[in-house]
């Protein structure tokens, strides 16, 4: 049986809990209405905290490197377009206004707040976004009802992958491109062009200035007459 002073210090216990819950509540709520009030930036920010390694920037590309990236692409003839890396989505919507109504837009990404981001987000029925990993491609590619990509499009950081992940990046997707098609990659350094020449023989290179940092631009052709 409770005597009335147990009965205060359990009260007085239950008081301190709940003002202790509270407190650790704090934090949480305020990094929830930070995240709200930043939208997209948000995700993406919060996104490169989490996982520099695999995020190229902490700001998402400008329209000017979107429009340039995609210029060359012949949408028409494009059934299967793929993204590695899409973080909240900025090449998304801008792919998916030039993709023909047939066509499937397939983004892979390894951290799980992106393509939960991108699942709420988009949903336009020819978008498909996949937890996994781009050396991975092949297999996310077979498993969606294809054989083969038009275009991939990359803006992984190949330089400060883990070892061994970009080369088995760049073979993979090298194999998953049709004849005719293109890898496309936009990297804040050169290097990226080492990895993809050593499978693809025709790179043209460009450079856009006006993007937060300014990125070179390479597109890795698959000629039809490769064997």
């Amino acid at each position: 049986m409770l005597h009335k002073n147990d009965d205060n210090n359990a009260r007085a216990s239950a008081s301190m809990t709940s003002t202790e819950l509270a407190r650790e509540a704090l934090p949480q709520k305020l990094k929830r209405k930070i995240k709200r009030s930043l939208g997209p930036w948000g995700i993406f920010i919060e996104g490169f905290l989490r996982n520099p390694v695999m995020v190229g920037s902490i700001v998402p590309s400008s329209r000017f490197t979107i429009n340039r990236m995609l210029k060359p692409v012949d949408w028409a003839n494009c059934k299967l377009f793929v993204e590695y890396g899409p973080g909240v989505g900025t090449f998304c919507q801008p792919v998916l206004d030039r993709l023909p109504r047939d066509g499937m837009l397939i983004v892979i990404d390894t951290n799980p707040l992106f393509i939960e981001y991108l699942r709420k987000n988009i949903s336009d029925s020819r978008f498909k976004a996949v937890l996994g990993s781009a050396a991975d491609v092949e297999e996310i590619v077979k498993a969606h009802g294809f054989e083969k990509a038009d275009y991939v499009l990359s803006g992984l950081p190949f330089s400060t992958l883990p070892e061994g992940v970009g080369p088995a990046i760049a073979a993979a997707t090298h194999r998953v491109i049709r004849k005719g098609g293109a890898f496309l990659v936009y990297q804040f350094t050169p290097r990226a062009r080492d990895f993809m020449a050593r499978h693809f023989k025709r790179i043209d290179n460009g450079m856009e200035a006006i993007n937060v940092p300014p990125c070179f631009l390479y597109w890795g052709w698959k000629d039809e007459d490769e064997g």
